[in-house]
C-alpha cells in the first residue's frame, strides 16, 4: 500500500493530496495512504487571503504549453464543483471579466482565451472608455467569463472531501527535509511548501512577490476589471466582499500594511469605478506569492523513496492547482510502472 506524505497545506499541497487519495480510493480502488503535513492550515495560508479568480498570474519562465494544460484542468475542476450541490460552499462563482493591457506585442489572452466562455476582444470605442482621462493607453482587452474560487472557503472544502476519504492530518514543522526523508516511514513525499522551499531546499530561484489588497463590502459590484499594466490595479468580486488589488513587488518580504500602497490600491480601483469611494473598508491584507523564475514540478528518487516537487506558483496557485495535482499523480503511476523519471 503506497503511504505518502505531502508537505504543505496549501491549495496545491492539498489539492495534490485530494487528487492522489481519490485516485486510489475511487479509481483504482486499491488501499493508500495520505497524509497532509504542515505548520500551518487554513485559514492561515498565504492563498487564505487571495481573491482565487483563475487566471495565470507571475510565472516567470514557465512553459505555456504548460500552463495551459494545468490551468484548463483546474478550470474544468471549478465547472464540475460550480455545476454541483458544494458551490457554495466550495465558494466557486461564475464572474464575467474585463482584462486589459498596455502591451504592444501580444494580444492579453492569448494563450488561454480557449479555456475561458465567450473571450471576445473589446473594441476600440470599448477601450477609448476605459482610456479616458488615463495617464497611458490600453492597447487591447478582452472580455470573458471565468470561475472565481475563494481560498477561505474552498480550502476548508477541500480539506473536508480529504478527510471524508480517510486522508490523514499532521501539525508538524519541518525544517530538515533530507532528514525527514531519510527517518520517516513514507515511500513517497510531495513537496508543496512554496516559498519555504527556499530555506527547506536551499533553491535560490525562489523568491517572494508581496502583494497587498484591500477588501471592501460593495455587494453591487458584479464584474471583475483586471489592469495588467506593472502597475496596475484590479477589481475582484467575492460573494461576501471585493477585493482591490494590488501588488506584485519582488524580493519585498515585508508582510505588514503599507499605506502608501493602500492609497495606490484604493485610489487606482476609484479611477475605474468611482463608487467604490463610499464603501466600508473591511481589511487589508499582505501576503508573499511563492515567486521562482518558473515553476517547479519533477521527481527525484532517494534511494528506494520517491520525492515529487511542486512549487513555485506564483500568482496562480489556485489556477494551477489541480492541474498541478494531475501531473503528481502521473509522475507517482509513472514511477510505479517503473518509467524512466
Amino acid at each position: 500500500m503506497p503511504n505518502i506524505a505531502v508537505i504543505g497545506a496549501g491549495v496545491n499541497g492539498v489539492a495534490s493530496a485530494i487528487r492522489l487519495l481519490e485516485h486510489y480510493v475511487q479509481e483504482a480502488r486499491r488501499p493508500i495512504r495520505v497524509t497532509i503535513i504542515s505548520e500551518d492550515f487554513t485559514p492561515n495560508t498565504t492563498g487564505d487571503g487571495s481573491a482565487g479568480l483563475w487566471g495565470p498570474y507571475l510565472l516567470g519562465g514557465t512553459s505555456q504549453s504548460k500552463v495551459h494544460k494545468w490551468s484548463r484542468s483546474m478550470h474544468r475542476f471549478l465547472e464540475q464543483i460550480w455545476l454541483s450541490e458544494d458551490a457554495a460552499e466550495a465558494g466557486v462563482c461564475l464572474l464575467p471579466c474585463i482584462r486589459l493591457t498596455t502591451s504592444t506585442v501580444d494580444t492579453v489572452g492569448d494563450f488561454w482565451r480557449d479555456i475561458v466562455y465567450g473571450a471576445v476582444d473589446l473594441s476600440k470605442d470599448q477601450l477609448a472608455a476605459y482610456n479616458k482621462g488615463r495617464s497611458y493607453m490600453f492597447t487591447s482587452g478582452i472580455s470573458f467569463v471565468t470561475y472565481t474560487s475563494e481560498p477561505v472557503k474552498l480550502l476548508p472544502y477541500l480539506m473536508k472531501r480529504f478527510i471524508r476519504n480517510g486522508g490523514l492530518v499532521v501539525r508538524q514543522r519541518i525544517t530538515d527535509l533530507e532528514a525527514f526523508i531519510a527517518d520517516s516511514e513514507y515511500d513517497v513525499i510531495v513537496n508543496c511548501t512554496g516559498l519555504g522551499s527556499r530555506s527547506l531546499l536551499n533553491d535560490d530561484q525562489m523568491y517572494a512577490v508581496r502583494g497587498q489588497v484591500s477588501r471592501v463590502k460593495a455587494s453591487w459590484i458584479f464584474s471583475a476589471v483586471l489592469d495588467e499594466s506593472d502597475d496596475g490595479n484590479y477589481i475582484i468580486p467575492n460573494t461576501e466582499s471585493v477585493v482591490l488589488g494590488g501588488t506584485h513587488q519582488e524580493r519585498d518580504y515585508n508582510t505588514q500594511v503599507c499605506q502608501q500602497d493602500r492609497r495606490m490600491i484604493v485610489d487606482g480601483c476609484r479611477r475605474y469605478i468611482p463608487g467604490l469611494e463610499h464603501t466600508e473598508c473591511l481589511h487589508d491584507w499582505v501576503g508573499l506569492r511563492p515567486g521562482r523564475t518558473q515553476l517547479r514540478l519533477e521527481a527525484e528518487r532517494r534511494g528506494r523513496k520517491l520525492l515529487v516537487h511542486n512549487y513555485g506558483h506564483g500568482g496562480s496557485g489556485v489556477t494551477l492547482c489541480w492541474g498541478c495535482a494531475d501531473e503528481v499523480l502521473d509522475i507517482l503511476l509513472a514511477a510505479q510502472s517503473g518509467a524512466k523519471l
